[in-house]
């Protein structure tokens, strides 16, 4: 199994020995950095490139949903959330963190949120190797089936062959997203989270310009801060004031504000013209 690499973060001198010591009875486990605050996490961050992060919420100065949100997306760990409080909860799982633990530490929960960040990291791991392995093969073929029988140039095909995916970086490997496959995609901070068959890939972007490099008759921003891919929507939701609730197909619930209902209610409207011409024909 490979060493996993970890910071960790917490402004208390004794709840960060505590927690230095309950992980330091992991072998397959490297401390790379013990930080006292948000400063010290995001140079720590830069200068080893930790896998995951283990950060305390409440820090006096940036806090660590601060600390997130100042994190660029082409060096982003995966995050622990710690805290004495349970109310961060939804806000830490809003931000894509793998886990939140509450204080006082325990071994046993502790293990469980690293066993949980090995699934992500081996999720990301298999979905970056099958992109690579494939990438280049699917890439020729498309150039070859579209030759001279199909009328376009080797760099006409290429060009028409990246139109239907998005190029993600994530530390140093870039990963070929079919937009086809993406259920929708979130703002936070400097970075913009891609949800993608129930995986959350991150990359440095700001909405506006990632909005240009999809299909937007397929992606529609429903808030100032997230995109919905159409097709993936199955149930929705109508709310008080001209809201909505949206079910996605991976069970996932984004809401629609009302500063951005027109694309749904435009959506409604044209399933709703094609089920009545549908029933007529019949």
């Amino acid at each position: 199994m490979n060493t996993l690499t970890v910071a960790l973060v917490d402004d208390e001198p004794l709840a960060l020995r505590l927690l230095k010591s309950m992980l330091e009875e992991f072998k397959d486990l490297e401390i790379v950095a013990c930080c006292r605050n948000g400063r010290e996490a995001l140079q720590a961050v830069f200068d080893s490139a930790p896998d995951l992060l283990i950060l305390d919420v409440q820090m006096p100065g940036m806090n660590g949903f601060e600390v997130v949100r100042r994190l660029q997306g082409d060096t982003m760990p995966l995050i622990v959330f710690t805290t004495a409080y349970d109310r961060y909860a939804l806000k830490a799982f809003d931000v894509h963190a793998v886990d939140y633990v509450l204080k006082p530490l325990d071994s046993r929960r502790l293990q469980t949120a690293l066993e949980r960040v090995r699934q992500r990291l081996q999720q990301t791991h298999l979905a970056q190797d099958r992109n690579c392995l494939g990438e280049k093969g699917r890439l020729l073929n498309s150039i070859a089936d579209a030759g001279p029988q199909g009328g376009l140039s080797g760099e006409s095909a290429l060009a028409q062959s990246f139109s239907h995916r998005l190029a993600i970086k994530d530390r140093g490997t870039i990963i070929m997203v079919n937009q086809q496959d993406i259920e929708w995609i979130d703002a936070a901070g400097d970075y913009m989270c891609v949800h993608v068959k129930g995986e959350t890939h991150v990359m440095r972007s700001t909405i506006k310009d990632l909005q240009k490099q999809l299909c937007p008759d397929n992606f529609k921003r429903i808030h100032r801060s997230t995109l919905v891919n159409l097709n993936c929507i199955t149930h929705i939701k109508v709310l008080t004031k001209g809201e909505y609730f949206l079910t996605l197909t991976s069970g996932a619930k984004v809401k629609v504000s009302r500063n951005y209902r027109q694309p749904i209610k435009e959506f409604l409207d044209s399933n709703h013209t094609t089920q009545q011409t549908a029933s007529k024909a019949s």
